[in-house]
């Protein structure tokens, strides 16, 4: 719990500072800018996170996988060759899809257009081409480190680098240069990444390992990939969950309420970022503790972890719910209609979350065809509700349709986890940490909420009203929860440092 706690210290830290840059990009692009000049931005880069989850098959996941499990079995002198089985593959895929994105940018540029189609955004496409094979080695390399058990590297270059440097090259192009420049000043930033990322691979697997040579003939490419590549498919298929919305939003109801959609939905990124910095830290220690077939190991984990989860992600979708309609003023005038998908969106998340990282949970077991199968059928219900909704409902129509498909990829695999693995995310801890939430960060800024009305003022008295109340009795219970872990990984840093 130590080790989870520094990870999910250090990542937690870092989702913080990427949250909110996201939330200030989507600020920078709504505000000055048309609607379809945001939709175009939003719907150009959503394509470009589609494709680099598709060019890196799984790998993300895998390589954690095989070198966790290493570590756990002193054999890491072999993790030079599970990053050589990912690398290659996955850059191969990924400069084919760069040319492909840049010899069909027209095309897909009209199949995402509802109306006529803005020759930028065509042009948007081709120069974000070039950058998703440093995407690949970005997310590659950094899967790398966190499979040795060091978040450092992930926190610095993927959550503060990154997007810090997205978020100053957007607002240059936004209020300098020109609009049309966004999407391709969003994407210089995975160049820097991903040389770093590469650089601190190598660093890092050199003094790991010792510089000792991998067994003579070793090269566990059936295995490798009978692993990596069904988690693969569930991984795109997760993501365009996330990504697909705003294009269909854009193909069938135009550029204009994908903008709102996905300013809208940026949101939710505060919480998401919470569970993938919280999941980093846990993945590699679950992967240990399963592969030596530790139970007792794995369920503490994966039920603190879920406690932790609550605790960051429960009091944003709350706020979130009470406050829709002031917190949607920051992206400008018009973007009040994203107010129900606000609601709905915020509502299956806390039941996501609730449900903990099960997900991870089911393929660090080992059953990654168990959760291509749960994935695909979420995936399949989000699609099929957003093709019978959007042309009727639009933007909500979009958002019934992920919610419920984010609440069918969370019940199916915690049924499964529970009866094969007896594992569930629901200890001590958890439910102290959801009734904190719900009583302290809900019921109680709804009071004042009531009291006080929508508005600036009512929102900063919930929050420093309901924080400070929150923050004591997080504090009480900190020994129930396992905060106490969290509190003392950040002050060994603090002291480190």
């Amino acid at each position: 719990m130590a080790r989870a706690a520094r990870g999910g210290a250090l990542n937690l830290a870092g989702a913080l500072v990427s949250g909110l840059s996201a939330f200030a990009l989507a600020a920078v692009v709504t505000n000055g800018h048309s609607k379809a000049e945001a939709g175009a931005f939003f719907t150009t880069t959503a394509l470009f996170l589609l494709a680099t989850n598709i060019g890196q098959l799984g790998t993300n996941t895998g390589v954690v996988y095989f070198i966790s499990r290493a570590r756990g079995t002193g054999s890491l002198r072999n993790a030079g060759v599970y990053m050589r089985l990912g690398m290659r593959p996955v850059l191969i895929l990924g400069v084919a899809l760069a040319v492909a994105m840049w010899v069909w940018a027209q095309p897909l540029a009209e199949l995402m257009s509802n109306g006529p189609v803005d020759s930028a955004v065509a042009s948007s496409i081709r120069w974000l081409a070039p950058f998703v094979p440093l995407a690949a080695v970005l997310n590659v390399s950094l899967s790398g480190t966190r499979g040795l058990g060091s978040m450092k590297a992930n926190a610095i270059l993927d959550q503060l680098l990154r997007p810090l440097l997205q978020l100053g090259l957007v607002a240059v192009a936004a209020w300098v240069i020109s609009a049309d420049q966004m999407p391709t000043f969003w994407a210089i930033p995975y160049l820097p990444a991903a040389v770093l990322a590469w650089w601190a691979w190598r660093k890092m697997s050199l003094r790991a390992t010792g510089g000792a040579k991998p067994d003579p003939g070793y090269l566990p490419r059936r295995a490798f990939w009978k692993f990596t590549l069904p988690r693969g498919l569930s991984g795109v298929a997760q993501v365009a969950m996330q990504r697909l919305d705003i294009i269909l939003v854009a193909s069938l109801a135009g550029v204009g309420p994908a903008a709102v959609y996905a300013a809208t939905t940026r949101f939710l990124s505060l919480g998401l970022l919470a569970n993938g910095a919280i999941s980093q830290a846990v993945q590699p220690l679950l992967g240990e503790a399963l592969g030596r077939g530790d139970q007792r190991s794995a369920r503490e984990l994966y039920q603190t972890a879920t406690g932790w989860l609550v605790i960051g992600a429960w009091p944003i979708y709350f706020f979130l719910i009470i406050f829709a309609p002031t917190i949607l003023r920051v992206f400008g005038g018009g973007y009040g209609d994203g107010r129900p998908v606000l609601l709905i969106l915020s509502v299956s998340m806390i039941v996501g979350t609730g449900c903990g990282m099960v997900s991870m949970v089911l393929t660090m077991a080992g059953k990654t065809t168990w959760n291509l199968a749960n994935v695909l059928v979420a995936f399949g219900v989000n699609i099929g509700l957003d093709l019978l909704l959007i042309p009727h409902y639009g933007i909500v129509g979009a958002a019934v349709g992920w919610a419920v498909a984010i609440v069918t990829a969370n019940l199916i695999p915690l049924i499964q986890v529970s009866v094969a693995f007896k594992l569930h995310p629901f200890g001590r801890g958890a439910l102290v940490s959801m009734g904190l939430a719900t009583v302290f960060m809900g019921l109680l800024p709804w009071c004042i909420q009531l009291r006080l009305g929508q508005g600036a003022q009512s929102l900063a008295v919930a929050a420093v009203v309901s924080g400070f109340v929150y923050a004591v009795m997080l504090w009480v219970t900190r020994r129930q929860t396992a905060l106490v872990d969290l509190l003392s990984a950040g002050r060994r840093r603090t002291r480190s440092s």
